[in-house]
């Protein structure tokens, strides 16, 4: 693991945090295993094998690699249909509200696979404030893996990337975040430790993750 001491530097009033949703604000792994099972019964495809490309990747584009001979918009559709019979069962984890209480007055934003007016509904009814700047799946040409999200929100932060710690739980959202040059804060909350090696540091919780924050933004708990 690499310092975030050593990486940042003095504590810069630039500095932002950049949350990935799913996994990180938002506990949304039970409903969205269900919804990508029935997804691939559906059309006859493993789940298992589905369930393996979706992690910090836009619908779309898990639909375009694991069954590239069906209308991605159409599939998609067909999965937020799928994702309307879950109803409320996304709700925000418990140490979320906490976590942005303390960095509400700071520099920080969302980059997220899913679309801007789902997750503001689900951060809404989790008692989150909407965030400064939000990123979804509509506004970058390349999902994660590709840098594309989290080098859009640097920009609407008017942060240079470097100044930018990013949170996420996923190997995709990782690999995004270190192509753009952005130190990396990973939780287990969908994959193990072992699955996430490529960020600087790893923790089980956002809460766990707390202290680490304050350090980057050399922020103190009101």
């Amino acid at each position: 693991m690499t310092s975030l001491a050593r990486i940042n530097g003095d504590a810069d009033c630039g500095a932002a945090v950049l949350f990935d949703v799913d996994g990180v604000l938002v506990d949304s792994y039970a409903a969205y295993r269900r919804i990508w099972d029935r997804w691939a019964l559906h059309h006859s495809l493993d789940p298992a094998l589905v369930w393996t490309h979706t992690h910090g990747r836009r619908p779309i584009d898990t639909i375009a690699v694991v069954a590239p001979q069906l209308d991605p918009e159409a599939e998609y559709r067909l999965v937020r249909d799928f994702m309307a019979d879950e109803g409320d069962a996304f709700p925000v984890y418990p140490d979320a509200p906490s976590v942005l209480k303390v960095i509400r007055n700071r520099r920080w934003g969302v980059v997220t696979s899913g679309r801007a007016p789902t997750v503001r509904q689900r951060l809404r009814a989790g008692g989150l404030p909407d965030p400064p700047v939000l990123v979804d799946s509509t506004q970058v040409a390349l999902g994660k893996p590709d840098p594309e999200g989290y080098l859009r929100a640097a920009d609407l932060l008017r942060t240079p990337p470097e100044r930018c710690l990013v949170i996420e739980d996923a190997p995709a959202g990782i690999e995004a975040a270190r192509a753009a040059r952005m130190t990396v804060i990973a939780l287990t909350t969908t994959h193990s430790a072992a699955q996430l090696t490529g960020a600087h540091h790893i923790t089980k919780t956002l809460g766990d993750a707390m202290p680490l924050i304050e350090s980057w933004l050399g922020a103190t708990v009101p």
